[in-house]
């Protein structure tokens, strides 16, 4: 349980950091916020990409999710700096 959240957080992490490079500019959000955002979007993308039957059979790392996931947050940092009226 407890390896599971930290995982979470830790792949969060990189998820959302990787949405934040993917935008030009700076994004006025907090490390907190893009954690959450990265863990949201990782989330989604699991959800969804399950649905269409994909599994990373090979064990290595799941590019696809890990791409997908960034887009995805990219897409979510956006939507967030227009509801808190930053500028992203």
């Amino acid at each position: 349980m407890i390896g599971t959240i930290i995982a979470a957080i830790v792949v969060g992490a990189i998820i959302g950091a990787l949405g934040r490079l993917i935008l030009p500019g700076k994004q006025n959000i907090s490390l907190v916020m893009t954690i959450l955002i990265g863990i949201v979007a990782n989330v989604i993308v699991t959800f969804v990409v399950r649905q269409l039957g994909y599994s990373n059979s090979s064990g290595g790392i799941a590019w696809i999710p890990l791409i997908l996931g960034a887009i995805v947050a990219a897409i979510l940092i956006v939507v967030y700096g227009r509801m808190s009226h930053k500028s992203v």
